[in-house]
């Protein structure tokens, strides 16, 4: 009887510490499912940055070949009357990494500060999300300042990166459709690091052939093909696009737009999902819109990957190139200011 009552606790004992081990096991297991869970390769976008500046709060995993788009994105920075009286003939809107400031003082320096040509005025914006790297706190107080000094920036919080180039345009789109379609033209989207030659493209937009509705011209693929190869940079599955084919669009390096587009494609976005491949996508809305984009009067007009330096007789026929850098984009400038060669 003693024995047995002195070994009835032990036995409790051994229930007791069975349990507790059982529920810590429990919780561990909880715990590494969510650290798994939330280490996908697309983390949140709150968990990618450090800054002041907010980005959107909601996430959902878009999968490879698609971006998160529509979302609610806010503007953080818009401190600029580029689209106010009087307003431009034409807008230059150039999409630049949030710490590009070399880019953008590049030009603004040189073609984009050109603010009448031809007797109509030209202006420039320059567009920017939001930077995810660790210097990004001082990214954007200087972005902040910049703001203040310039007023030609915009800024939304989507997070800046190649991947989001989609986004990225249809964020200037969003903002072009609630501030500058009733006043501007036409937009030129332009990559920060092409040559604009100002001047041979308002005289193209002052052609009396030149449309200025469902106007959209560059240097148009009209038979760009979806690549199969899943080692390429642009592969898309046929799950994503079953067609061969692109629908034709414009080289996303520059093109010109009139100011009726951006609300027209913003209204079918919607109905089409968002792929990685930005210019690709505009021109699915294009066809759906059933618009087709427009070849400029000649071909030398938007140059990409030529021979460089251009020679007085091309430079005086493009509108834009690609460059090598910041020395030759200031060459072309320098070279464009001067009396004109014709060819």
């Amino acid at each position: 009887m003693g024995k047995a009552g002195w070994m009835e606790p032990g036995r409790n004992t051994v229930g007791v510490v069975l349990v507790v081990v059982l529920v810590l096991a429990y919780f561990l297991v909880i715990s590494n499912m969510e650290l798994s869970r939330d280490s996908q390769f697309y983390p949140p976008p709150y968990r990618q940055i450090s800054t002041p500046a907010p980005v959107a709060s909601v996430w959902e995993d878009p999968g490879p070949y698609h971006v998160a788009y529509p979302r609610d994105y806010r503007f953080l920075l818009e401190d600029t009357a580029v689209c106010k009286d009087p307003s431009p003939f034409v807008l230059l809107v150039v999409p630049v990494a949030p710490a590009d400031v070399a880019a953008r003082n590049l030009i603004r320096s040189s073609w984009g500060r050109q603010a009448e040509v031809r007797g109509r005025l030209v202006r420039s914006l320059f567009l920017v999300g939001v930077d995810s790297s660790l210097g990004a706190h001082t990214v954007q107080l200087k972005l902040q300042q910049e703001s203040q000094q310039y007023h030609d920036l915009v800024q939304s919080n989507f997070i800046d990166s190649y991947r989001n180039l989609t986004i990225k345009t249809m964020v200037m789109l969003e903002w072009l459709a609630a501030h500058c379609s009733s006043s501007a033209t036409y937009v030129v989207k332009v990559d920060s690091d092409m040559f604009l030659h100002v001047p041979n493209l308002v005289d193209l937009l002052l052609q009396p052939d030149t449309p200025k509705n469902n106007y959209m011209s560059g240097l148009v693929w009209w038979h760009s093909p979806v690549l199969r190869n899943p080692w390429d940079k642009f592969y898309m599955p046929r799950e994503v696009i079953a067609e061969e084919e692109y629908p034709p669009y414009p080289l996303g390096m520059t093109y010109i737009m009139s100011l009726d587009l951006p609300h027209k494609i913003l209204s079918v976005s919607r109905e089409i999902k968002p792929i990685f491949i930005e210019d690709a996508y505009l021109g699915m809305c294009l066809k759906r819109l059933q618009i087709s984009p427009t070849n400029p009067p000649a071909q030398d007009m938007f140059l990409v990957n030529q021979p460089h330096p251009l020679s007085p007789c091309a430079l005086s026929r493009v509108v834009a190139t690609t460059t090598t850098g910041a020395q030759l984009m200031m060459n072309y400038w320098r070279r464009s200011q001067q009396p004109e060669t014709r060819c």
